[in-house]
C-alpha cells in the first residue's frame, strides 16, 4: 500500500492540473466573448500553473497582439512584440511541429524587430525539424538578400530546388518559389559592382546616400503615372488610329493596352529600383543597425526626409527600436560580419 504522503501528492496533483485546464477552458470562453485581456490574463495563470501548457502559450503570444477592428489589423508596440515573441519560443520548444508558431516567430522577429541574425537562427531551426519544408529556405533567401549576402543564397537555392525538398502543388507557394529566385536575380544584378555594407562607413554608397538625402525615394504610383502610363497612351494611341476603325480592331486595341501596361511595368520595375537604389541602402543600413543593435547610420542622415520617408514605411516596433538603438548611440564595427548559421 503507498504511503499517506505520496497518495496525497498525487491528489495535489490532479487538483492542480484539473485547475490549470479549468482556467484553459476559462480563457477560451472569456476570449469568445471578447474579453482578450482576461483572457490572456488566465493563460498565464494556466502556464504559471502547468508551464508545458503549449496551447496557452500559443494563446498568450497570440492575444499579446492587438485585435483586428473593423478588418483592419493594427500592428503590435514593442512590449507587445517582445511578450508574443517569448511566448512563442515557449510554443516551439514544446510543440516543434506547431508551424503557425514558427510562422509566427519569423514574422515578429524580421519584420517588427529587425533582428535578421535570429531570423536566421530561427528558420535554421525549423529547417532541423522539417528539413523538408520550403517555407524555411524562401525566408532565409530574403533575409541574406536584404542584407546583401548573396554570395550565401547559393546555397539556399541549390537546396531549394533540390531533390530533398518537396514543393507541394500549391500556386501560393510555387509563386513564392519564383519570386524569392527572381528577388535573388535582381539583387545580384543590381549589386553587381558591389554590395552595400552599411557598418563601413567609407563604403562610397554612403556619399550617394548623403547626397540624396533631402530626395524622398520615388513611389511605385508615381512611377507608373509619369513613366508607364505616358508609353502605354502612345502605344495605344497609335494602335487605336490603325485598328480602332472596326469593332475587332477595338478589342484588339483595349487587349494590346492591357498587354502593353503590365508588360512595360513589369519590365521597368529594375529601372524603378535603380532609381530608388539609395533608399533601398538605407533600407539596409536600418536593417544593420536593428539586426546588431548599434548605430551606423550618420547623423546628417538620420532625421532628413529620406530617412523619414524609409523608416516611416517599417513597423512600431521596429521604429521604437531603432530608436533605442540610437539613444545608446554604440557605434557598429566596420569589421562586423552577418552570422550565418549554415
Amino acid at each position: 500500500m503507498a504511503h499517506p504522503s505520496i497518495l496525497h501528492r498525487i491528489a495535489t496533483a490532479a487538483i492542480v492540473v484539473k485547475s490549470a485546464e479549468m482556467l484553459w477552458l476559462d480563457a477560451l470562453e472569456a476570449e469568445q466573448n471578447g474579453d482578450r485581456e482576461l483572457a490572456a490574463s488566465l493563460a498565464s495563470d494556466v502556464v504559471y500553473i502547468d508551464d508545458s501548457h503549449a496551447d496557452a502559450w500559443m494563446a498568450i503570444a497570440q492575444w499579446s497582439l492587438p485585435p483586428s477592428a473593423r478588418g483592419r489589423q493594427e500592428m503590435p508596440n514593442l512590449a507587445q512584440t517582445a511578450k508574443a515573441m517569448s511566448a512563442l519560443r515557449k510554443v516551439v520548444d514544446l510543440n516543434p511541429d506547431n508551424a503557425r508558431a514558427w510562422e509566427l516567430g519569423g514574422t515578429l522577429l524580421i519584420d517588427h524587430l529587425g533582428m535578421l541574425e535570429h531570423g536566421l537562427e530561427w528558420w535554421e531551426s525549423r529547417r532541423g525539424e522539417s528539413p523538408r519544408d520550403i517555407i524555411p529556405l524562401i525566408e532565409q533567401l530574403a533575409i541574406l538578400v536584404r542584407l546583401g549576402y548573396l554570395d550565401a543564397c547559393a546555397n539556399r537555392l541549390e537546396i531549394l530546388y533540390g531533390e530533398d525538398i518537396d514543393i507541394p502543388p500549391n500556386r501560393r507557394l510555387e509563386a513564392r518559389v519564383e519570386g524569392v529566385r527572381k528577388m535573388v536575380e535582381r539583387a545580384a544584378r543590381q549589386e553587381a559592382d558591389g554590395a552595400f555594407a552599411p557598418q563601413d562607413q567609407k563604403d562610397q554608397r554612403w556619399d550617394i546616400i548623403r547626397r540624396m538625402r533631402r530626395r524622398k525615394p520615388i513611389s511605385q504610383t508615381f512611377f507608373l503615372l509619369t513613366f508607364v502610363a505616358p508609353i502605354v497612351f502612345l502605344l495605344g494611341s497609335a494602335a487605336m488610329y490603325a485598328f480602332g476603325s472596326t469593332p475587332l480592331g477595338s478589342a484588339m486595341v483595349f487587349f494590346l493596352i492591357l498587354a502593353s501596361y503590365f508588360g512595360i511595368s513589369r519590365l521597368s520595375m529594375g529601372l524603378l529600383h535603380k532609381l530608388n537604389r539609395h533608399a533601398l541602402d538605407l533600407d539596409r543600413a536600418l536593417d544593420c543597425e536593428t539586426t546588431v543593435g548599434k548605430v551606423c547610420i550618420p547623423e546628417e542622415v538620420r532625421g532628413s526626409k529620406l530617412y523619414n520617408s524609409v523608416l516611416g514605411n517599417r513597423m512600431p516596433a521596429f521604429k521604437e527600436r531603432v530608436a533605442l538603438i540610437q539613444k545608446s548611440g554604440e557605434k557598429i564595427s566596420g569589421k562586423w560580419e552577418l552570422h550565418v548559421p549554415f
